[in-house]
């Protein structure tokens, strides 16, 4: 068997020689193709052999025949070249402004509400880019983004408690909470429910895990309202699933798909204005971001404007015209659109 040492020094080229002359069945084809002289050719075939110690071809009638132990190795060498060259290609790839790997966390609502639609359009511009995308809940994203894990974080502003000024941050359109619950449930005679209003419901939140819950509780504080919690999740869509059922109040963020469920929507507010959370883009500030990982940014930014709310609070239901005293107008009532969710 040969030694390690003389496997360590192997040269590529000896590989590639002996995976095409066992494709082209001949060294004038192989000659040809690699575009080397068939005396060189000839010459690294036989030090592939001394290398390796074994005989790869059997020559028969000008024509090299792989032996039981050439067959046998040919699919090893046949990968090893293949990943060189991939490897080289990934290289390549990465000196290119326009492509490599970009890593992102963003939170569960994000990703169902935004990401899902969003990805599409991002890859049609940057193919070349591959995005790893990951759930990014608690404080365990900035962690990683710290330790140069993650490019980007996608979060509300109020999960990041820290002094430290390694983060770079771009603000994204605000969300709003809303209040959704059963469609026969009296939440408001309009679209609005004040927050102190809560406080009859039986509520259905996410965990403390979560910055919309963070902001939730802080309000409540401030409203002086003592939440009554039937329920906490770590998975939004539980929360809209219990709603529907009519368990409770559930408190989501906008950017969160409810036209799955049959729900009435009210968005929440304090002292009359809507209670929002913000939502931010944050990279280490340390660290140079592909050219890539902000044109993310951008794009992100100018699709959220686009759709943002994903959610909307419900709209009133107009009275049925009176057509005489205890008579509606049965062609309107039948004819009307079911409220959306």
């Amino acid at each position: 068997m040969p030694c390690r040492h003389k496997l360590r020094r192997m040269d590529l080229r000896h590989l590639r020689t002996f995976v095409a002359v066992a494709e082209q069945g001949t060294v004038s084809k192989a000659s040809v193709s690699l575009r080397i002289a068939q005396p060189a050719l000839s010459r690294q075939i036989g030090n592939l052999e001394a290398e390796l110690g074994v005989r790869l071809f059997d020559r028969i009638r000008r024509r090299l025949v792989l032996t039981d132990e050439g067959r046998r190795l040919l699919a090893e060498c046949r990968g090893i070249v293949s990943a060189v060259d991939s490897l080289g290609e990934r290289a390549r790839l990465l000196q290119r402004p326009d492509a490599g790997v970009l890593r992102v966390a963003a939170t569960p609502q994000m990703i169902d509400g935004v990401f899902s639609t969003f990805l599409h359009r991002y890859a049609a511009r940057f193919p070349d880019v591959e995005i790893k995308l990951t759930e990014a809940v608690g404080t365990e994203p900035f962690v990683k983004l710290a330790d140069g894990e993650l490019h980007l974080v996608i979060n509300y502003l109020q999960v990041m408690q820290t002094e430290s000024h390694e983060f770079n941050s771009l603000p994204l359109p605000p969300l709003e909470f809303l209040a959704v619950g059963h469609p026969s449930l009296p939440l408001e005679s309009g679209r609005d429910i004040e927050i102190s209003r809560l406080a009859q419901y039986p509520l259905l939140l996410l965990d403390a895990s979560f910055g919309v819950r963070t902001t939730f509780d802080a309000a409540c504080r401030l409203a002086g309202v003592k939440p009554r919690v039937f329920i906490e999740s770590r998975a939004p869509h539980t929360l809209l699933s219990m709603a529907e059922a009519g368990h409770g109040v559930a408190i989501v963020p906008s950017v969160l798909p409810t036209h799955r469920y049959r729900l009435r929507i009210a968005r929440v507010t304090y002292r009359r204005k809507p209670l929002r959370g913000l939502l931010t883009v944050l990279w280490d500030r340390r660290r140079a971001l592909p050219p890539y990982a902000k044109e993310f940014c951008t794009f992100l930014d100018a699709h959220m404007r686009e759709v943002f709310p994903i959610s909307r609070p419900t709209a009133p239901k107009s009275h049925p015209k009176v057509l005489r005293r205890g008579v509606t107008n049965k062609r309107t009532i039948a004819s009307r659109p079911r409220t959306s969710a």
